[in-house]
């Protein structure tokens, strides 16, 4: 039997709020499987489990703030319940071991499966929206039915796009979420929101229990204020310190002294220094618009996607840019994570890893990059996503900023910074011309490399966009 206690999801992350299960105890999951919502100062992340087994038991309630390392579930391995692992590519429920042959000789026809392939999220889901899964066709690999087969069976235009944590409180408050103007990313109800709309428009809860709100009431949920939302017995140790506590401010304030804490420690124990370079993108933007040229535009790629390539790459040629500070050494990383700074429309930033992005074409790294950027601002992160870069890339190009010189995120030892692709004067084999440009900068740890091994990345960076054919 093993513990599954709550993950650090970043460096800076000392604690975190259980917002949501996605599984109940008796459900088998595999090792990748998300099994929590948790919610830290910066992100809502979907917490994947570490091993495959049963969960037995739930050791916390959603709306609990605890540490790092506490433990969260017991997960029992399938030969300890007395359960058959799902086959290879399968998802289907366990069952229990059967001493016996089976009734059938092997040339037999095999019986249809009796459970629909899925995983614990999905059945989760379904549930919740009282979806048959017999009756959802799936759309994943091997007819697997996937979360978006279950929103889709569940009348997706009627859907309102909301976070897990602001469903949870319009459900408290008995306010219907098609009531709510949403102000997240593509009119995402946020918390604040559900908490604006409840005291701008507060339910009368009427003699015999219904609600104005729009919305049945539910039985144990006690009336309440609208000044100040109560808990809910299902949350008895929850406690307004946590960043889920608050509103929209409060959220923005957490995160704030979550990346000052982060930001003061760089500066105060890593020694910087920093190094910049004008690259000719002549080379790199007519092959990209040639790429383009013939494909629809969900396929196109970005010239982001070029230079978060270019660094992966370079990393893994300058090694000693590409790991970790620890134990007062330089400890060099076997692969690639890049962490890739993105910013939050209500401020603040989250840095989620793109893993072997070195490694990855052109293609599937925009791929991935689109829904990397679309999954952060929508509050689903996942938490193997949030896991240990071994460098990190910031563009502030789409700002306009002309270059930006960044600050390094502990334990890393670089950080690299794109600005803004725009034409400048060039001068190439003695004449003068205009050509479009990045100004790249690496911002280093002195303990970790000196000026020439920065330069030496810096130039590899720029020998990548000059042949961007080999990207």
């Amino acid at each position: 039997m093993g513990e599954f206690r709550m993950p650090a999801l970043g460096a800076d992350m000392e604690q975190g709020t259980l917002t949501e299960w996605l599984v109940h105890p008796g459900d088998h999951v595999t090792k990748g499987d998300p099994v929590a919502v948790i919610e830290t100062a910066k992100s809502d992340i979907e917490v994947e489990c570490f091993e495959s087994g049963v969960i037995t038991e739930l050791l916390a309630e959603p709306g609990d703030l605890l540490p790092v390392g506490a433990p969260l579930a017991e997960i029992t391995s399938e030969a300890e319940a007395g359960v058959v692992p799902p086959a290879a590519g399968e998802g289907a429920a366990p069952g229990p071991v059967s001493p016996e042959p089976p009734a059938e000789p092997a040339t037999a026809e095999p019986a249809p499966p009796m459970e629909t392939v899925t995983s614990p999220l999905v059945r989760h889901l379904a549930q919740d929206k009282h979806i048959d899964l017999a009756t959802v066709h799936g759309t994943g690999r091997g007819g697997r039915v996937t979360r978006n087969d279950v929103e889709r069976a569940a009348s997706p235009p009627e859907r309102v796009r909301a976070t897990p944590m602001a469903r949870r409180v319009a459900a408290e408050l008995n306010i219907d979420l098609a009531t709510v103007q949403g102000t997240g990313d593509a009119g995402a109800v946020r918390v604040a929101d559900v908490r604006g709309r409840a005291a701008a428009h507060p339910p009368l809860a009427l003699p015999d229990g219904r609600s104005e709100a729009g919305t049945a009431p539910r039985t144990t949920t006690a009336p309440r204020s609208t000044t100040a939302p109560q808990t809910t017995a299902a949350a008895p140790h929850r406690t307004t310190s946590g960043p889920a506590a608050g509103g929209r401010d409060q959220r923005r304030e957490a995160m704030r002294s979550a990346i000052a804490a982060l930001m003061a420690r760089s500066q105060r124990d890593i020694p910087h220094y920093y190094l910049s370079r004008t690259i000719d993108l002549t080379h790199a933007m007519a092959w990209m618009n040639a790429h383009n040229r013939d494909r629809p535009v969900s396929q196109r790629l970005l010239p982001a996607c070029l230079l978060l390539k270019a660094a992966a790459r370079a990393a893994r040629e300058v090694p000693e840019t590409n790991g970790h500070w620890t134990d007062g050494r330089f400890h060099p990383a076997g692969t690639v994570r890049l962490g890739v700074a993105i910013a939050l429309r209500g401020g603040g930033l989250v840095a989620p890893v793109l893993r072997d992005a070195d490694e990855a074409t052109l293609p599937q790294l925009m791929a991935r990059l689109k829904d990397l950027a679309n999954r952060v601002r929508a509050g689903r992160l996942k938490s193997s996503e949030m896991g240990a870069p071994t460098i990190t890339v910031t563009s502030i190009g789409d700002r306009g900023a002309d270059a930006v010189y960044g600050v390094i995120h502990p334990p890393q030892v670089a950080l690299v910074g794109f600005g803004t692709v725009q034409e400048r004067p060039c001068a190439v084999d003695g004449l003068l011309g205009i050509r479009p440009t990045v100004i790249a900068t690496l911002a280093g740890d002195h303990r970790a490399s000196d000026g020439a091994t920065g330069a030496r990345y810096l130039a590899s960076v720029e020998r990548l966009l000059q042949q961007p054919e080999e990207l």
